[in-house]
């Protein structure tokens, strides 16, 4: 079997528990500040993230997106700020992060049309979209089911655009990483008053990154799903990656 593909196997035992009956919870706990926490998680470099993100996304007039685990709109916000006649669908599973999601679309004017559901089943036809985009998710999904999914919905020649929390390939920047995200899980749980899901779900924060990719492998994983012309950008010594790729035409 595949390196990445084996990896994906792993994960699923390691957390399809977590993944089943744990995160709606804990996404519906920290749904009402969740980008503030980032925001103060990230050491005000939340905005930077995004815009690194944005910077590989190309938009023409008319064009149909659609964000996957779309959480508070981000994304779609970004993508209407820099194309108005875009068509923008957003899915994610936890009502309370797609509700901060509406509200914030709402007070910019802006339509994104939003649906409840599973990203691994997507609920729109074939060769639709000419932008999939998928923030700060992927560590919490079974990405071979997922990959599918947006190569199916994709056009021919469509993008994919990705942006995450990865493994540091250094393993002494690692160490370091993962001492920092322990720090800021427990200081944002304190500041922002979490709820007991955010509270038991901190260890699995850390095991679920330990367990994930670094940029490197991600773009091998997207090219096990037959998707082409990758590319990607680490940043923060590849505690976040950024990555492009297309649906072969």
């Amino acid at each position: 079997m595949d390196a990445p593909l084996s990896k994906e196997v792993k994960r699923k035992q390691l957390f399809s528990h977590y993944w089943q009956n744990d995160l709606d919870p804990v996404f519906t706990d920290v749904a009402s500040y969740y980008d503030s926490a980032n925001q103060v998680a990230s050491l005000g470099l939340w905005n930077w993230f995004l815009r690194h993100h944005m910077d590989l996304v190309e938009t023409k007039p008319g064009m149909h997106a659609l964000d996957i685990c779309a959480g508070t709109n981000a994304v779609g916000i970004a993508l209407l700020k820099r194309e108005p006649t875009l068509e923008v669908f957003a899915i994610d599973r936890n009502v309370a992060m797609q509700t901060v999601g509406r509200q914030r679309a709402q007070e910019r004017g802006m339509v994104i049309r939003a649906t409840i559901g599973d990203v691994h089943k997507l609920p729109y036809p074939d060769n639709h979209f000419d932008i999939v985009t998928l923030q700060w998710a992927s560590r919490h999904l079974r990405l071979d089911e997922v990959f599918d999914e947006v190569r199916r919905v994709l056009k021919p020649g469509g993008h994919f655009h990705h942006c995450d929390m990865l493994r540091p390939p250094h393993p002494r920047v690692a160490k370091l990483y993962f001492g920092y995200l322990r720090f800021c899980l427990n200081f944002t749980a304190a500041l922002f008053r979490s709820g007991e899901p955010a509270l038991n779900c901190r260890k699995y924060f850390i095991d679920a990154l330990d367990n994930f990719y670094s940029p490197e492998e991600f773009s091998d994983l997207l090219r096990a799903h037959g998707m082409v012309n990758v590319v990607h950008k680490s940043l923060l010594a590849g505690m976040i990656g950024v990555h492009r790729a297309q649906k072969p035409l």
